[in-house]
């Protein structure tokens, strides 16, 4: 249970003053659905303001309060422009005060003809006059703005201005409770941080590196935290020691000898199924490094200790996919493997359940459906998680329950992930990496062309399916807006559909999943040659045939999806190419990021390159690519916190486990308070 101190941040935005459904709209898309998300959507930057007697003593693109008086309103004339008020300062310059679309009758209101105003804002100048647009502040005396000379910047959505946001977050930090201290006393005093409160007031009305040192440490500890109380709790479990003999993994006919990596990753995990504690590892593989040779021997291992094993993919398509590669695989063994998916109905479905029952059916592949309460197993001994970005530590929780004691987790990951930020998401986990190609893989010639030359792109294509092969073409990633994604994929589909006819299919996130399934077996069966696609789906078919992969708009893609994206192809014997397409207007950054893509394939040195790129941006590659653990902290700051915060959380959990001194039970309140709630129920008596 949340402690009650936290009920008022928890309160819903609804309950601010002000807050009725039509605001609610657009905080809700800015992720602002309680009172603690308002007090917590710090600024992104603050303005300072020059006042000024008149516009010739301000340059343009300042920010500046001056005093104007309207002489003229000038409505759009075909409804469509923006809305203009012609103003004069002083000494007789014009400056129009321009607003688009709605805010126009707020223009109406605040600006009447000959009337002077105090107006607040960015001078810039549109052709040969001076504007301001979309003024932050109007005012009928300057004193109401002395105040607001340095304000913060708050990011928006449609339907909110800065006033209206500054006005939520004074509320929200005037509802903060007086909460306990979970922060260790003696780094609070070496680091000069302020309490919890003061650092969120400071942290919206100044630049205070120390305020939003201390937030962010907040942040830090408490995910730290929660994952060291995942470790302390399954260190506790009671799993099954899992010990084969070898005799099936030995009739394993492998298509190539496994690499070093790949061996010391299979010793690493099953010496930890060998323990009672039940194994809780992380297998990050780049793509391509063999990632299923290693999971198929683990499950073997299991099944060999005469126990069941159940491998869970994301989506319906890499399930199927894996229980093709592992029957095949298998066929030697004589075990029994099976699927199981949503999709499955009917006397198929209740023999697969009957099989997991009894026992006979020693490995089950499918989705989120074997976890069903509907679905039980006679032994269910180990649990190998595909993608592992994208299932929270909250879901491996859940899997936890299923067997008759706790199964040994195997997780897998495709996405490399810098040595610094391993910790951050899998600070629960023991890793084994597999940094080594299987032999025989071929490298992806992989080359940037400027989009001026689709034409000659589209030929290139052309000649390639031609000749038998298949091929993919990525869309361009428009951030924010699925829905362009999807405009952008379509309107490449028509265009590639007219030149290509019945050999082009379509996959996108808002497709019926049959649909998006039908669409993916006939590429993956060859009898679609080119398949289009967004990147909000799961590329991730293995079809060997395919060897060509088009991205458009390249530079808008993160290193990490790019090399995913790549990753696509190159998969059978035939050499493969990935064309980078880029548009005209190229950064310092873009042009960095291609040049890596072209130089190495090593998905490591990519992660830890895009790190360095990406500063303080989004972590862990693009949104697509699983949930940072972070909103607050930057990268820099995880970085440079995540270290201190990991010690003292292990420090916290070796001297007090259950959270029962007075800065145990702060760093309860604190857990609640980040949502990591789920470490709390970990606790003995929750």
């Amino acid at each position: 249970m949340r402690p009650d101190i936290l009920n008022p941040l928890f309160a819903e935005t609804g309950t601010l003053d002000g807050v009725g459904p039509k605001l609610k709209k657009p905080l809700d898309r800015l992720g602002l659905e309680h009172v603690k998300d308002v007090a917590y959507h710090l600024p992104e930057r603050f303005v300072t303001r020059l006042k000024v007697e008149n516009l010739d003593q301000a340059g343009e693109g300042e920010q500046v309060i001056v005093a104007l008086t309207p002489t003229e309103h000038r409505a759009a004339r075909s409804g469509r422009g923006p809305y203009r008020v012609l103003a004069q300062d002083s000494v007789g310059n014009i400056c129009a005060l321009t607003y688009f679309g709605r805010a126009s009758y707020t223009a109406k209101k605040q600006l009447p003809v000959g009337e002077e105003r105090w107006v607040a804002g960015r001078l810039d100048r549109y052709g040969d006059m001076l504007q301001i647009v979309h003024p932050d502040h109007v005012e009928k005396s300057p004193d109401a703005l002395v105040a607001r000379l340095r304000e913060p910047v708050y990011r928006l959505a449609e339907g909110l201005t800065q006033p209206r946001v500054a006005g939520l977050v004074e509320q929200s930090l005037a509802k903060l409770p007086q909460l306990p201290e979970w922060c260790d006393a003696a780094l609070k005093l070496r680091e000069a941080w302020p309490d919890w409160a003061d650092a969120l007031r400071t942290s919206h009305r100044q630049e205070a590196e120390k305020a939003r040192d201390r937030l962010a440490y907040d942040e830090i500890l408490a995910n730290s935290l929660a994952l060291m109380l995942v470790r302390a709790a399954n260190r506790r479990r009671k799993g099954q020691p899992l010990q084969g003999d070898g005799h099936l993994r030995d009739r394993l006919q492998l298509p190539f000898p496994l690499t070093g990596a790949q061996r010391r990753s299979i010793d690493e995990i099953v010496a930890d199924m060998a323990q009672e504690a039940p194994m809780l590892r992380l297998l990050q593989g780049d793509v391509g490094a063999g990632k299923t040779v290693v999971a198929l021997e683990a499950m073997l291992a299991a099944v060999e200790a005469g126990a069941q094993a159940a491998l869970l993919a994301p989506t319906e398509i890499l399930a199927r996919q894996h229980f093709e590669t592992l029957r095949k695989m298998l066929a030697p063994t004589g075990v029994e493997i099976a699927i199981l998916t949503g999709r499955d109905k009917g006397r198929v479905r209740e023999s697969t359940l009957l099989g997991l029952m009894d026992g006979s059916i020693q490995i089950v592949v499918g989705t989120h459906a074997i976890f069903q309460d509907t679905v039980n197993y006679r032994n269910l001994a180990l649990v190998v998680i595909d993608e592992q970005h994208r299932f929270g530590v909250g879901q491996r929780l859940q899997l936890a329950a299923k067997g008759k004691r706790t199964p040994h987790t195997l997780a897998m990951t495709a996405t490399p992930i810098p040595r610094t930020l391993t910790l951050a998401q899998y600070g629960e986990m023991d890793v084994s990496r597999l940094d080594e190609m299987p032999p025989g893989r071929q490298p992806i010639d992989t080359r940037v062309i400027n989009a001026e030359r689709m034409d000659d792109v589209v030929g290139a294509v052309e000649r390639h399916l031609t000749s038998g092969q298949q091929a993919y073409w990525v869309c361009p990633m428009v951030r924010d807006n699925e829905m362009d994604d999807i405009a952008a994929a379509e309107a490449r589909y028509a265009a590639l559909r007219e030149r290509f006819g019945e050999d082009v299919v379509l996959v996108h996130g808002q497709l019926k999943p049959e649909l998006k399934d039908a669409a993916m077996e006939r590429f993956a069966a060859g009898e679609a040659k080119l398949l289009v696609a967004t990147t909000v789906i799961e590329v991730g078919v293995d079809v060997p045939n395919a060897t060509l992969m088009v991205i458009e708009q390249a530079e808008r893609f993160g290193l990490a999806q790019l090399h995913q994206l790549r990753g696509r192809v190159g998969r059978g014997a035939e050499k493969s190419t990935c064309l980078l397409l880029r548009g005209g207007a190229l950064s310092e950054t873009g042009k960095q990021r291609l040049a890596l893509m072209r130089e190495t394939q090593d998905g490591f040195r990519l992660a830890e390159e895009d790190l360095e790129l990406r500063g303080g941006g989004e972590l862990l590659g693009t949104r697509q690519s699983g949930d940072t653990p972070y909103t607050l902290a930057t990268l820099e700051q995880v970085q440079r916190l995540l270290p201190i915060a990991n010690d003292d959380a292990k420090l916290l959990v070796d001297q007090d486990a259950a959270l029962e001194t007075p800065r145990g039970q702060a760093a309860r309140v604190l857990l609640y308070l980040f949502e990591r709630d789920w470490g709390v129920t970990l606790l003995r008596g929750g």
